[in-house]
C-alpha cells in the first residue's frame, strides 16, 4: 500500500502525515457503528433525517487505511500564547455533532449551535471543570462557553438524544489537530525541539511517538493502529518510537518496515 507524499516543508513547522488503521497487511472496510437507540424514538429526528436511521461514525477509515476522527496534540509544556478569538464550531444538525472530534485551546470559545428543529441537551462530562448542561429547544440558538482546563479528552453527550456523542480535546497550546477524512494531520508552528506527540481514538485509545523538530524543516509521522488496542487513558497508550534526523530522513512505527524519505 503506497504512502502518500509528505505535506511541503514550511519553515517552523511540524507536520503530522497520516493515522492509519490496519490489522496486519489486510484491508478493512469503512466501519460505521449504528446508533443503539433508533432515530425514530424522537419523531422529529425521523423526519430531519427523511426517515433514515443514524450511523455513528465511530470508526471511519479511508480505502487506503487513513483514519479518520483522530485527535493529535503535542504533550508538555510551552510558552503560553493567548487562544485564538475565533470560536471553535460544534453543529447540532441531523441529531448528530458536527464534527464529532473537534479541538480547542483553554480559554477559547466554543459554541455549540442547534440546527434541528427539535430539542437538544448539550452536557459535558467533565473530570476537571469543564462543566456545561444547557437545553437548546429551537433551531438557531448558540450555546457560548469558555472552556477553562486542560481536558483530553471530554466526552460530550446529548440530554434527549442518547446516541449523539462527540468528544472534545482541550490543550493548553495551540499544537493540536484532527485528521480528515483521509487521515491527514497537520501541525504547524511547533517550537524547534524533542517532543511527544500523542494520537487519540474513541475506540483504540492513545499512541505516542518521540518526534524531532529541527529549524526551517518539516517532520513528518505516521500513527498505526492494528484495530486490536484497547482504550485506555490518555497517556497509559502504547509507545511507538520515531525520530527525524535533521536531514529529514523518517523512520516509521516500530510496528511497520522502515520507510525513508
Amino acid at each position: 500500500m503506497p504512502l502518500p507524499s509528505k505535506f511541503p516543508e514550511s519553515n517552523g513547522h511540524a507536520q503530522g502525515r497520516r493515522a492509519w488503521l490496519r490489522r496486519g497487511s489486510l484491508a478493512l472496510a469503512i466501519v460505521f457503528f449504528l446508533a443503539a437507540s433508533p432515530v425514530g424514538a424522537d419523531p422529529n429526528c425521523l423526519a430531519i433525517n427523511a426517515g433514515q436511521r443514524v450511523a455513528q461514525e465511530t470508526v471511519l477509515r479511508a480505502p487506503d487505511g487513513g483514519l479518520a476522527n483522530v485527535f493529535i496534540n503535542l504533550l508538555g509544556s510551552f510558552p503560553e500564547l493567548p487562544p485564538p478569538a475565533t470560536p471553535v464550531v460544534i453543529d447540532q444538525r441531523g441529531c448528530t455533532y458536527h464534527p464529532r472530534i473537534a479541538g480547542v485551546q483553554v480559554g477559547q470559545m466554543l459554541h455549540v449551535l442547534n440546527s434541528d428543529t427539535t430539542l437538544h441537551n448539550i452536557h459535558s462530562l467533565t473530570k476537571r471543570n469543564n462543566r456545561f448542561d444547557t437545553g437548546q429547544p429551537t433551531a438557531g440558538m448558540i450555546f457560548e462557553y469558555r472552556v477553562k482546563s486542560e481536558e483530553v479528552m471530554l466526552p460530550l453527550h446529548c440530554g434527549v438524544h442518547p446516541w449523539m456523542t462527540g468528544f472534545l480535546g482541550i490543550v493548553r497550546h495551540p499544537y493540536f489537530a484532527v485528521t480528515s477524512s483521509t487521515g491527514g494531520f497537520k501541525i504547524s508552528s511547533v517550537p524547534a525541539g524533542k517532543h511527544t506527540i500523542q494520537a487519540w481514538h474513541e475506540r483504540y485509545g492513545p499512541l505516542t511517538q518521540v518526534v524531532e523538530v529541527t529549524a526551517d524543516a518539516t517532520a513528518t509521522v505516521d500513527f498505526t493502529y492494528t484495530g486490536d488496542e484497547k482504550p485506555a487513558l490518555p497517556g497509559n497508550g502504547p509507545v511507538q518510537g520515531l525520530v527525524v534526523s535533521p536531514a529529514g530522513m523518517t523512520l516509521r512505527p516500530v510496528s511497520a518496515s522502515p520507510h525513508r524519505r
